[in-house]
């Protein structure tokens, strides 16, 4: 029976055959062949029959299958039009499987929520994502605000390590910062590039994003808190000091701003990567307060 899961060398190959498949590098297609691996994501995403789920880039549905057999209901989003009769031969024994055709960026996903799990009050994203457009999708669903349980990804190991890191690690930066103000992070497990076909260069992992109920920091202006936090992560050699001043020149003194980190209780000779996301915030109310007072 195990040789009749699409996640195994053979029977990726015999589908890929059957359909005359060839792979597009632009689109960043991997296919998994390891059904240890899709046992782990699912085991992350905590499914069962009264929970949704959606997956964006099924491929030829190695993980839409596993995801079927264990959620209620499954959608997912499939940008490459190749591959939807593949999807529709392989997931036939599915009824409660919908794949739709389209770019998960340009998708309203909140409509597809409204419309397809109803009903649902938990819905998961579980994904095997493609390399070059990982940041952007995750971005948008946690911009968007979409009622996520959680979100189990696999993606390139690097970008996973720093949706995870820790203050004062080198992998820690501003897209640490926007991930963890959504949500709580954590590594699920490590996925060796040996396990695809195609092999990608490098290694990926599982991350599991357990949306918080409010995000991790009040602050009064979401956009100013990720501009600020940007702007301390400019240029990652220069101090908080630095980058600050170059990212207000003309709207701050220089000593003005150092000033303000004092105020906020940073020193101004730290660097970017060693602010929590409490200490962020502080900031960004100091520099606010100062800006508008600048204008009244």
């Amino acid at each position: 029976m195990s040789d009749m899961l699409i996640a195994t060398p053979r029977r990726t190959k015999e589908i890929i055959g059957k359909h005359g498949f060839q792979f597009k590098k632009s689109l960043g297609q991997n296919f998994l062949i390891d059904n240890n691996i899709l046992h782990k994501i699912t085991a992350a995403a905590e499914l069962d029959e009264s929970k949704g789920a959606l997956e964006i880039g099924p491929g030829i549905g190695a993980l839409t299958e596993r995801l079927a057999k264990e959620a209620g209901k499954v959608a997912a989003i499939e940008i490459d039009t190749r591959l939807l009769p593949i999807l529709q031969e392989v997931l036939e024994p599915y009824p409660n499987v919908r794949v739709y055709h389209g770019d998960v960026l340009k998708y309203d996903l909140h409509q597809l929520w409204k419309e397809y799990f109803q009903g649902y009050e938990k819905v998961s994203v579980v994904a095997n994502l493609p390399y070059y457009v990982t940041t952007p999708i995750i971005m948008k669903l946690l911009e968007e605000g979409l009622p996520f349980e959680h979100m189990v990804v696999m993606i390139q190991k690097e970008v996973a390590e720093r949706m995870a890191a820790a203050p004062g690690t080198k992998d820690y930066g501003s897209l640490t910062v926007a991930v963890q103000y959504y949500c709580e992070t954590s590594l699920v497990t490590i996925v060796p590039h040996t396990v695809f076909i195609p092999q990608p260069n490098v290694d990926s992992a599982v991350i599991r994003l357990t949306r918080r109920e409010t995000p991790a920091v009040q602050v009064s202006d979401e956009r100013f808190f990720f501009e600020v936090v940007q702007a301390c992560f400019a240029q990652r050699r220069k101090t908080i000091s630095n980058n600050l001043q170059s990212h207000f020149s003309g709207r701050m003194e220089k000593e003005r701003v150092k000033e303000l980190l004092q105020t906020a209780g940073i020193d101004p000779v730290r660097r970017g990567e060693t602010l929590s996301l409490q200490e962020f915030a502080r900031l960004t109310e100091t520099l606010e307060q100062a800006l508008a007072e600048g204008r009244s």
